[in-house]
């Protein structure tokens, strides 16, 4: 654990997700290999299209309308929809399989496996102060088990625009009725959670399991307020 500047005890936590209270990488993997598989046997003219075609589309969709980066669900429907149009389908069809190929993304999405050692964590904490959760992505905290632990799951594009932007953050302090610098944001991204908490007013918990070297990170540029390399280490901050 390490601190950057002087620490106070939270009266409250909000806490990002992904990669923050499990491993979200290999999920994402299987997620998108899903959608492939899906693709292949369900639409063999999308075998046109290569996974890289499909990612340069993604990032040209977004380049061109920006705030589909705030919602990655419809940033998905968006890229599915334009594809299958591209491939010949009508706008009908085109809408019908996205829908359906976004119910199979999303049911792999949310087979993740959590941690015992959060369920202990956030069990624990849960008994000492208000917990919220703050997500840039689209996983169903009740479906992995996790909303249990919070009063409140606010998820980028359905409420709001995505971290590092004010708008979750605002909502979190509202909800929770404290000042901004009574409340701990914890999570693993240095520019959506750490600058987006600090520029909120919030204190930031930079969670740090990869060994990464502060001074090494040069796109970061707002410092948390306390580093911590096991979840566990929250325990003693509150």
């Amino acid at each position: 654990m390490q601190f950057y500047r002087s620490f106070r005890s939270p009266k409250a936590l909000t806490f990002d997700l992904d990669d923050t209270l499990y491993d979200n990488h290999p999920v994402i993997l299987r997620a998108e290999q899903a959608m492939y598989d899906w693709l292949a046997a369900a639409h063999p003219a999308a075998h046109a299209l290569s996974p890289a075609d499909w990612q340069r589309l993604k990032y040209q969709l977004a380049k061109d309308n920006p705030m589909l980066r705030h919602d990655v669900t419809e940033w998905r429907r968006v890229m599915l929809r334009t594809g299958l149009i591209q491939l010949g389908y009508s706008q009908r069809q085109a809408s019908d399989a996205t829908e359906e190929g976004l119910h199979i993304v999303l049911r792999v999405r949310n087979q993740v496996d959590v941690p015992e050692l959060t369920h202990t964590v956030l069990s624990e904490l849960a008994t000492r102060v208000p917990l919220l959760a703050i997500t840039n992505g689209n996983v169903d905290a009740d479906t992995i088990g996790l909303g249990q632990y919070f009063s409140r799951v606010l998820v980028a594009g359905r409420d709001g625009l995505s971290k590092p932007e004010p708008d979750l953050f605002l909502q979190a302090q509202a909800l929770l009725g404290l000042s901004a610098a009574d409340i701990l944001h914890v999570g693993d991204h240095l520019i959506s959670d750490v600058g987006g908490a600090r520029r909120s007013g919030f204190q930031a918990c930079w969670f740090n399991d990869q060994s990464r070297q502060m001074h090494q990170e040069s796109r970061a540029s707002w410092l948390p307020d306390v580093e911590i390399h096991t979840l566990d280490q929250l325990l003693s901050l509150v």
